[in-house]
């Protein structure tokens, strides 16, 4: 699905209106019906309900939703804020046609002076102040207004984003001047502001309501950010030959672990055979031997000469994928080795961890990292590759965003929804995945199973899709079943033939 900016939304609004065709105030209507059918939904015809409206659509859209409720029955006491004296004509026609209702009582206009209404714990606030066309952080009354309302213990309903929040870029945003939603009804899509943790105090609970906007401006229209959708992920499924053997279904390397950190190599091999590879041959330091050999039977060991740590980069000519990082440690030796391996690699690579760490305090070695590396840094080991902490999730993700094109790289950007961002600058969201999987080992889990991918044939951009979709998909299974609170990597393992299983049904 693709996920487009305020200015494509704005277009396919008009386009929608254009070639339906529409009236502009008949599509404000239907996505009125839609936003009261939800609140209806939720709260009962006895809840008082205040609307505050504002000067443009969003507050046309705030009206329609107040003259409908009013005609359910609900009591609603309606505000609508024109302190410069220019509406938008939809919300003028809207005003009009909340005038002229037969219960439509509690109407106050501002145009200076505004005494707030008392809102308690039982009053339902509806946002509809300013929406996706923001582009500026709110100030003067209207900030003092927001503020007001979250202060109060009302619950709060915004009508497609929540004011104060921008779509896209909320990075010098003023977030004390950002509507605190209890549920937020967005119009057509998710926004990509949506996408982003620190924006999730703002947005409370989501709901998606379909308006019916234009399908053939949605797929002629080009979008840089999109959100994975199950039947992405079907399409690039590659599926066993009756006839396959281990010979052709892959041969993975993975250069992990150091004395001590054995389980992360445990757990991306793990993951790495449970997604479907003919084989995995792990190297790792001599003292992880014992433990590797009894915790995954299934693995080849390469032994480094070295007890402890990964010193000697080794050939790759027989290999399909290389995977390198989960608990390698960053001692100079292992750096030294870590860049040479990846230099030296005829295959694909998926660098990870501790290797993203070292080229971190080697920042000049990523011009040496070949074209098509795929790339799994969470947020802070994105912060060391770029050389200082991001200011917002936005600007982060446009930092990887960056990085990924002028290294040609496949850059997953970890976290709840995790960004993919491409050697052209596009960027795709995962939709896959829950709070239980933030714990230990869960990122070599993710890389053993790109790994696999790229060993079986996956190009670079389908392993990463079909990857972290995967990866998601096992620890939403295992979430339902086990619960979030104590779930571990290894449950994310157990439930991949599960996911897998759904997927190819």
């Amino acid at each position: 699905m693709k996920i487009f900016t305020s200015a494509q939304i704005h277009e396919l609004d008009r386009y929608t209106i254009e070639h339906e065709p529409i009236k502009s105030i008949d599509l404000m209507e239907r996505a009125a019906k839609a936003i009261t059918r939800a609140i209806m939904e939720e709260w009962s015809i006895h809840t008082p309900i205040v609307v505050f409206a504002g000067p443009g659509n969003n507050g046309g859209d705030a009206l329609a939703v107040a003259r409908l409720l009013i005609n359910e029955g609900y009591k609603v006491s309606t505000f609508l804020f024109n302190i410069t004296n220019h509406l938008s004509e939809d919300c003028i026609t809207n005003r009009q046609r909340l005038l002229e209702g037969k219960h439509a009582k509690d109407f106050t206009e501002i145009t200076a002076k505004f005494d707030p209404p008392e809102l308690t714990a039982d009053t339902l606030v509806i946002d509809g102040l300013f929406g996706s066309g923001l582009n500026k952080p709110l100030a003067g009354g209207f900030a003092s207004l927001v503020k007001y309302i979250n202060q109060s213990p009302a619950k709060i309903v915004s009508i497609d984003v929540p004011s104060g929040l921008m779509t896209e870029d909320n990075t010098y945003n003023v977030r004390a001047n950002i509507i605190h939603a209890t549920l937020t009804l967005t119009l057509h899509e998710r926004k990509l502001s949506f996408l982003f943790a620190d924006a999730q105090q703002f947005i409370g609970r989501l709901k998606v309501l379909d308006i019916r906007l234009s399908q053939e401006f949605i797929r002629k229209t080009d979008a840089q950010y999109y959100i994975l959708e199950e039947n992405d992920i079907r399409s690039r499924l590659l599926h066993r030959d009756d006839f396959s053997h281990k010979g052709n279904m892959g041969n993975a390397l993975i250069i992990a672990g150091s004395y001590g950190m054995s389980g992360a190599a445990i757990l991306a091999t793990r993951a790495c055979l449970r997604s479907g590879v003919g084989k995995a041959i792990v190297h790792t330091p001599k003292k992880n031997y014992d433990i590797m050999q009894i915790s995954v039977p299934e693995a080849i060991l390469q032994m480094d000469h070295e007890e402890t740590a990964f010193t000697e980069a080794v050939d790759t000519d027989d290999f399909d994928a290389l995977a390198i990082g989960p608990g390698l440690g960053r001692q100079e030796p292992t750096a030294t080795a870590m860049i040479t391996q990846i230099r030296r690699a005829q295959c694909p690579i998926v660098a990870d961890a501790d290797a993203l760490n070292i080229l971190a305090s080697h920042r000049a070695w990523m011009q040496q990292l070949p074209k098509g590396i795929i790339m799994t840094p969470h947020a802070k080991e994105l912060d060391r590759l770029t050389g200082s902490p991001a200011n917002a999730d936005y600007e982060r993700l446009h930092r990887t965003r960056e990085l990924a094109k002028s290294l040609q790289a496949y850059i997953i950007l970890k976290g709840h929804n995790s960004a993919l961002c491409l050697p052209n600058g596009n960027v795709i969201f995962n939709s896959t995945g829950n709070s239980g999987m933030a714990t230990a080992g869960s990122g070599d889990v993710l890389t053993g199973i790109i790994t696999a991918l790229l060993a079986r044939g996956y190009h670079q951009q389908n392993a990463c899709m079909v990857g972290m979709y995967l990866h998601g998909l096992a620890g939403d299974l295992a979430a339902k079943e086990l619960g979030k609170e104590s779930l571990i990597a290894g449950d994310i393992i157990n439930y991949l033939p599960k996911a897998f299983k759904l997927l190819d049904d």
